[in-house]
Protein backbone atom coordinates (compact mmCIF):
# COMPACT_ATOMS: atom_id res chain seq x y z
CA UNK A 1 0.00 0.00 0.00
CA UNK A 2 1.52 3.33 -1.06
CA UNK A 3 0.85 6.76 -2.55
CA UNK A 4 -2.29 7.30 -0.46
CA UNK A 5 -3.18 10.90 0.25
CA UNK A 6 -6.63 11.12 1.79
CA UNK A 7 -8.57 13.37 4.11
CA UNK A 8 -11.61 11.70 5.69
CA UNK A 9 -14.17 14.19 6.93
CA UNK A 10 -17.57 12.64 6.23
CA UNK A 11 -19.76 11.11 8.96
CA UNK A 12 -20.31 7.79 7.17
CA UNK A 13 -17.45 6.33 5.11
CA UNK A 14 -17.30 2.81 3.67
CA UNK A 15 -14.24 0.95 2.39
CA UNK A 16 -14.82 -1.83 -0.14
CA UNK A 17 -12.65 -4.12 -2.23
CA UNK A 18 -11.86 -7.76 -2.90
CA UNK A 19 -10.08 -9.90 -0.32
CA UNK A 20 -6.44 -8.86 -0.21
CA UNK A 21 -7.11 -5.44 -1.75
CA UNK A 22 -5.78 -3.57 1.29
CA UNK A 23 -8.98 -2.32 2.89
CA UNK A 24 -8.44 -4.00 6.27
CA UNK A 25 -4.84 -2.82 6.35
CA UNK A 26 -6.05 0.69 5.61
CA UNK A 27 -8.58 0.87 8.45
CA UNK A 28 -6.09 -0.61 10.91
CA UNK A 29 -3.74 2.25 10.07
CA UNK A 30 -6.43 4.69 11.19
CA UNK A 31 -6.30 3.76 14.87
CA UNK A 32 -2.72 2.62 15.20
CA UNK A 33 -3.25 -1.14 15.09
CA UNK A 34 -0.77 -0.94 12.21
CA UNK A 35 1.82 1.80 11.78
CA UNK A 36 2.84 3.25 8.42
CA UNK A 37 6.31 2.31 7.16
CA UNK A 38 6.44 5.66 5.36
CA UNK A 39 4.43 8.86 5.53
CA UNK A 40 2.07 9.87 8.33
CA UNK A 41 -1.40 9.03 9.52
CA UNK A 42 -3.11 11.58 11.74
CA UNK A 43 -6.58 11.55 13.28
CA UNK A 44 -7.90 14.73 14.87
CA UNK A 45 -4.33 15.98 14.95
CA UNK A 46 -2.98 12.86 16.69
CA UNK A 47 -0.11 11.06 14.99
CA UNK A 48 -0.68 7.29 15.05
CA UNK A 49 3.04 6.62 15.38
CA UNK A 50 3.66 8.97 18.30
CA UNK A 51 0.32 9.21 20.11
CA UNK A 52 -1.21 5.77 19.77
CA UNK A 53 -2.62 5.52 23.27
CA UNK A 54 -4.40 8.86 23.08
CA UNK A 55 -5.59 8.03 19.58
CA UNK A 56 -7.22 4.76 20.58
CA UNK A 57 -9.30 6.64 23.13
CA UNK A 58 -10.67 8.70 20.27
CA UNK A 59 -10.97 5.94 17.65
CA UNK A 60 -12.63 2.64 18.54
CA UNK A 61 -12.21 -0.53 16.48
CA UNK A 62 -14.72 -3.37 16.10
CA UNK A 63 -13.20 -6.54 14.68
CA UNK A 64 -14.79 -8.85 12.13
CA UNK A 65 -14.85 -11.75 14.58
CA UNK A 66 -16.19 -10.64 17.99
CA UNK A 67 -14.50 -13.61 19.68
CA UNK A 68 -11.20 -11.87 18.94
CA UNK A 69 -12.41 -8.84 20.88
CA UNK A 70 -14.21 -10.38 23.86
CA UNK A 71 -11.55 -10.90 26.52
CA UNK A 72 -13.40 -11.29 29.83
CA UNK A 73 -15.72 -14.07 31.09
CA UNK A 74 -19.01 -12.18 31.47
CA UNK A 75 -20.73 -9.38 29.61
CA UNK A 76 -20.34 -6.80 32.38
CA UNK A 77 -16.70 -7.73 33.00
CA UNK A 78 -15.93 -7.35 29.32
CA UNK A 79 -17.50 -3.90 29.25
CA UNK A 80 -15.66 -2.75 32.36
CA UNK A 81 -12.28 -4.06 31.15
CA UNK A 82 -11.47 -1.15 28.84
CA UNK A 83 -12.86 1.70 30.90
CA UNK A 84 -10.80 0.74 33.95
CA UNK A 85 -7.84 2.25 32.13
CA UNK A 86 -9.67 5.59 32.02
CA UNK A 87 -9.39 5.88 35.82
CA UNK A 88 -13.09 6.63 36.25
CA UNK A 89 -14.74 6.38 39.63
CA UNK A 90 -16.95 3.37 40.39
CA UNK A 91 -20.18 5.33 39.98
CA UNK A 92 -19.24 6.47 36.47
CA UNK A 93 -18.19 2.96 35.47
CA UNK A 94 -21.54 1.61 36.67
CA UNK A 95 -23.44 4.40 34.88
CA UNK A 96 -21.71 3.66 31.59
CA UNK A 97 -22.29 -0.09 31.83
CA UNK A 98 -25.95 0.28 32.77
CA UNK A 99 -26.67 2.93 30.14
CA UNK A 100 -24.89 1.09 27.33
CA UNK A 101 -26.51 -2.28 28.04
CA UNK A 102 -29.93 -0.71 28.42
CA UNK A 103 -29.71 1.25 25.19
CA UNK A 104 -28.65 -1.73 23.09
CA UNK A 105 -30.95 -4.33 24.59
CA UNK A 106 -28.32 -6.34 26.46
CA UNK A 107 -29.21 -5.47 30.07
CA UNK A 108 -30.76 -8.88 30.70
CA UNK A 109 -27.50 -10.52 29.59
CA UNK A 110 -25.29 -8.56 31.99
CA UNK A 111 -24.25 -11.60 34.07
CA UNK A 112 -24.13 -14.03 31.13
CA UNK A 113 -20.95 -15.79 30.00
CA UNK A 114 -19.89 -13.74 26.98
CA UNK A 115 -18.70 -16.61 24.80
CA UNK A 116 -22.06 -18.39 25.18
CA UNK A 117 -23.95 -15.54 23.51
CA UNK A 118 -25.38 -15.84 20.01
CA UNK A 119 -23.45 -14.42 17.07
CA UNK A 120 -25.59 -11.29 16.95
CA UNK A 121 -25.33 -10.77 20.70
CA UNK A 122 -21.55 -11.16 20.57
CA UNK A 123 -21.29 -8.56 17.81
CA UNK A 124 -23.52 -6.21 19.79
CA UNK A 125 -21.28 -6.72 22.83
CA UNK A 126 -18.18 -6.01 20.73
CA UNK A 127 -19.75 -2.75 19.55
CA UNK A 128 -20.81 -1.87 23.11
CA UNK A 129 -17.29 -2.50 24.42
CA UNK A 130 -16.14 0.23 22.03
CA UNK A 131 -19.08 2.57 22.64
CA UNK A 132 -18.58 2.53 26.40
CA UNK A 133 -15.21 4.22 25.83
CA UNK A 134 -17.12 7.12 24.20
CA UNK A 135 -14.85 7.50 21.13
CA UNK A 136 -15.39 10.14 18.46
CA UNK A 137 -14.93 7.67 15.58
CA UNK A 138 -15.76 3.98 15.31
CA UNK A 139 -14.12 1.70 12.74
CA UNK A 140 -15.91 -1.54 11.92
CA UNK A 141 -14.14 -4.26 9.92
CA UNK A 142 -16.74 -6.49 8.21
CA UNK A 143 -19.16 -6.38 11.18
CA UNK A 144 -21.91 -8.46 9.52
CA UNK A 145 -19.87 -11.18 7.77
CA UNK A 146 -20.61 -13.99 10.24
CA UNK A 147 -24.26 -13.11 10.92
CA UNK A 148 -27.53 -14.46 9.59
CA UNK A 149 -29.97 -12.06 7.94
CA UNK A 150 -31.94 -11.22 11.09
CA UNK A 151 -28.87 -10.41 13.16
CA UNK A 152 -27.30 -8.59 10.24
CA UNK A 153 -30.30 -6.27 10.10
CA UNK A 154 -30.11 -5.67 13.86
CA UNK A 155 -26.42 -4.76 13.73
CA UNK A 156 -26.91 -2.43 10.77
CA UNK A 157 -29.78 -0.74 12.63
CA UNK A 158 -27.44 -0.19 15.58
CA UNK A 159 -24.70 1.17 13.31
CA UNK A 160 -27.11 3.53 11.53
CA UNK A 161 -28.20 5.01 14.87
CA UNK A 162 -24.72 5.65 16.22
CA UNK A 163 -23.93 9.36 16.64
CA UNK A 164 -20.20 8.82 16.08
CA UNK A 165 -18.42 9.02 12.77
CA UNK A 166 -18.36 5.55 11.20
CA UNK A 167 -15.71 4.06 8.93
CA UNK A 168 -16.67 0.54 7.85
CA UNK A 169 -15.32 -2.14 5.56
CA UNK A 170 -17.93 -4.45 4.06
CA UNK A 171 -18.65 -6.92 1.28
CA UNK A 172 -22.38 -6.42 1.86
CA UNK A 173 -22.88 -3.67 -0.71
CA UNK A 174 -26.63 -2.99 -0.20
CA UNK A 175 -25.85 -1.95 3.39
CA UNK A 176 -23.82 1.00 2.16
CA UNK A 177 -26.64 2.96 0.52
CA UNK A 178 -26.76 5.51 3.35
CA UNK A 179 -23.00 6.10 3.41
CA UNK A 180 -21.84 9.51 2.22
CA UNK A 181 -18.53 8.33 0.79
CA UNK A 182 -17.14 5.01 -0.41
CA UNK A 183 -13.50 4.21 -1.10
CA UNK A 184 -12.84 1.34 -3.52
CA UNK A 185 -9.53 -0.45 -2.96
CA UNK A 186 -7.71 -2.61 -5.49
CA UNK A 187 -4.17 -3.98 -5.05
CA UNK A 188 -3.42 -1.55 -2.24
CA UNK A 189 -4.63 1.53 -4.09
CA UNK A 190 -7.77 3.65 -3.94
CA UNK A 191 -9.16 3.26 -7.44
CA UNK A 192 -12.44 5.09 -6.83
CA UNK A 193 -13.55 7.62 -4.23
CA UNK A 194 -17.06 8.95 -4.39
CA UNK A 195 -20.75 8.66 -3.58
CA UNK A 196 -22.09 5.27 -2.54
CA UNK A 197 -24.16 4.35 -5.61
CA UNK A 198 -21.45 5.32 -8.11
CA UNK A 199 -18.69 3.67 -6.10
CA UNK A 200 -20.61 0.40 -5.80
CA UNK A 201 -21.36 0.45 -9.53
CA UNK A 202 -17.64 1.01 -10.28
CA UNK A 203 -16.65 -1.84 -7.95
CA UNK A 204 -19.12 -4.29 -9.48
CA UNK A 205 -17.78 -3.48 -12.96
CA UNK A 206 -14.21 -3.89 -11.66
CA UNK A 207 -15.03 -7.45 -10.63
CA UNK A 208 -16.44 -8.49 -14.00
Amino acid sequence: MNNLNLSLDERRIAVIGANGSGKSTFVRLLNGLLLPTAGRVTVNGLDTRKEGRALRRKVGFVFQNPDNQIVMPTVEEDLSFGIKNLKLDAAEVERRIETTLQHYGLLGLRKQVAHFLSGGQKQSLAICSVLIMEPDTIILDEPTTQLDLRNKRKIIEVINQLPQRIIMTSHDLPLLKNFERVLVFNEGQVVYDGASCKAVDFYEKLLT
